[in-house]
Parts: structure tokens; C-alpha cells; sequence
């Protein structure tokens, strides 16, 4: 499997937690965030039993490869 490390929280104060990854085999993103366990934000949506959700700061979207490459397209 060829993961790789997009970015961590870059305020995050132990440095460990968001982090965005990149799995290339299967080309979808892995986050590791916080544990989403609030029942009334989860009562407003459908997650299977087989899923879970995880929320991470906006600020995390700057490891996004997509963002990425929108910022460095050239104006037209």
C-alpha cells in the first residue's frame, strides 16, 4: 500500500492529530481527526453502521492535492 503523509495540523499543540493521507493503491484520502461521538450532530446525518466520522479543521484542506493544484493554475 503506498500511503503518504499530505499534512498534519499545523496548530495542532501535541502534533499528532489531523493528519490527511493519500492512499495512491486505491487513489482516496485517509484523515485521522477527532472522534465524532456528539448525538445531535450524528442524529442529522445517515453514517451505515459500518462507517464512522471524523472531523478535522478547515485548515486541513491546504494538503488537499486538488487545492493544491486549483492555487497553482494560472489566471485566465
Amino acid at each position: 500500500m503506498a500511503l503518504h503523509k499530505l499534512g498534519k495540523d499545523p496548530e495542532s499543540p501535541s502534533g499528532g492529530s489531523p493528519t490527511i493521507y493519500l492512499d495512491e493503491d486505491k487513489d482516496s484520502y485517509l484523515m485521522q481527526g477527532w472522534k465524532v461521538e456528539d448525538a445531535e450532530r450524528l442524529g442529522q446525518m445517515d453514517i451505515p453502521g459500518h462507517e464512522l466520522l471524523v472531523e478535522a479543521p478547515r485548515r486541513m484542506v491546504q494538503f488537499f492535492l486538488e487545492v493544491k493544484k486549483d492555487d497553482e493554475a494560472p489566471d485566465v
